[in-house]
């Protein structure tokens, strides 16, 4: 049966990210005629590069309120559309179409397949089994509402215009703006009367001034300490993962830590002391080097060491505590022992600065939670008009809750419309 393109829309939704598919499928398989405009050839861009390629689905918090306390001041506003669609949903969401998930770390959630195309092959089946036309390589330039008809006249790049009864923006934030994500709904939100806590970078790796750190990119270290310091006292400590990259570090404990040090930074010199053996106190760990010291008293330290920590982490190690590498283990003074425990209790990392959009995971900012009705995700200063997705003020960490945030604002906005 020939699709019949409709002179006025029902729903326009424009955005082809994981919030625009969820909304425009959903919105879709309730018989409405929608169309969904992609900016890019291909829907979902930056879907296919989170989670390192694997896809960060969730994170497995079934309970509502838990759930809702990862997004801090935001979660309060969130209660009344995760009541529709939450963690139990979108796990059966997924399930039911055939891509079981798996466990992680803190609860996150991914796919079996470990690749995140999987995700995005279920979102553009249910785009295509209910019908949604899908117009991708489409810019939009301006958002309006006609006076006269109530509807919404959506401009293309290339001169086309079309009409809608409602609109949904899932335009995202600004980070990874290569995929798309450049910020210009934004605007046509501040032209309909919305207002816009400035956007800023929320969970961004970390550059380093040491240049001994940046010789070790793709080293990880697991269940390390963190400790934030600013202008040498003590802000927070953190247990996690840690990734060395070729600028700096990353990995979750450091992208969750990234808006606590971003504004750290604005007056403070911000050091991270990383320490290699969380479960031991100083004593305990003196205790462990000096018998490996004693039992391999020939030996040069440089190649007992690799016994404790990383090998890649030796060299660099005992450069900071300046000790001879080819020292004999029998010959290393007691200073020389404690200032080694000491540092790998504390190893200094000086942090030079945030990265920037291109390396964000997410962005902060978008428009104030107060203007938007959570129930249905409608503006509350435009009727018609659905908001979904990044382009929405809140906070929130990695691990599966800006996806969670996707699916759900996205579900809830389709089905209401």
């Amino acid at each position: 049966m020939k699709k019949v393109t409709p002179k006025v829309w029902d729903v326009v939704v424009v955005g082809g990210g994981p919030a625009g598919m969820m909304a425009a499928a959903q919105a879709a398989a309730r018989g409405r005629a929608v169309l969904l405009l992609e900016k890019n050839q291909k829907l979902g861009k930056k879907l296919l590069i989170t989670g390192g390629g694997r896809c960060n689905v969730t994170n497995n918090k079934p309970e509502v309120r838990t759930m809702l306390t990862q997004y801090k001041s935001g979660g309060k506003f969130l209660f009344s559309a995760f009541a529709q669609f939450a963690v139990d949903e979108t796990i059966e969401f997924f399930t039911t179409r055939n891509l079981p998930l798996k466990e992680e770390n803190e609860g996150r959630l991914f796919p079996e397949t470990e690749k995140a195309e999987s995700v995005w092959r279920v979102l553009v089946e249910g785009l295509q089994q209910s019908g949604v036309t899908v117009k991708s390589g489409s810019t939009v330039t301006r958002i309006m509402k006609d006076k006269l008809t109530g509807n919404f006249v959506i401009t293309l790049k290339q001169g086309e215009v079309f009409e809608a009864r409602a609109c949904v923006v899932a335009t995202g934030g600004t980070s990874h703006p290569e995929t798309g994500s450049t910020g210009e709904g934004f605007k046509w939100l501040e032209n309909f009367g919305h207002t816009v806590v400035e956007n800023n970078f929320a969970l961004v790796p970390l550059a380093l001034a040491d240049a001994w750190a940046k010789k070790l990119g793709g080293v990880t270290l697991r269940d390390i300490k963190l400790t934030v310091t600013a202008d040498g006292k003590k802000e927070s400590s953190h247990l996690g993962k840690l990734l060395f990259t070729h600028f700096g570090v990353s990995g979750p404990t450091i992208l969750n830590l990234s808006r606590e040090i971003g504004e750290l930074l604005t007056h403070s010199r911000v050091t991270l002391l990383l320490d290699l053996f969380p479960k031991l106190d100083n004593g305990a760990l003196r205790e462990k080097l000096q018998n490996l010291l004693t039992t391999e008293s020939n030996k040069k330290i440089k190649n007992i060491l690799g016994q404790l920590i990383p090998a890649a982490l030796v060299g660099p190690i005992l450069g900071l505590a300046e000790i001879d590498a080819e020292m004999p283990n029998h010959s290393v003074r007691r200073d020389e022992r404690l200032k080694l425990v000491q540092l790998l209790k504390a190893i200094p990392l000086q942090v030079k600065g945030l990265l920037g959009a291109d390396k964000a995971v997410i962005s902060a900012g978008g428009v104030k939670l107060e203007e938007i009705n959570f129930k249905t995700m409608e503006s509350r200063l435009v009727p018609g008009l659905y908001l979904v997705g990044d382009i929405l003020n809140i906070d929130r960490p990695s691990g599966g809750y800006s996806l969670q945030l996707c699916w759900t604002t996205g579900f809830v906005a389709g089905t209401n419309i």
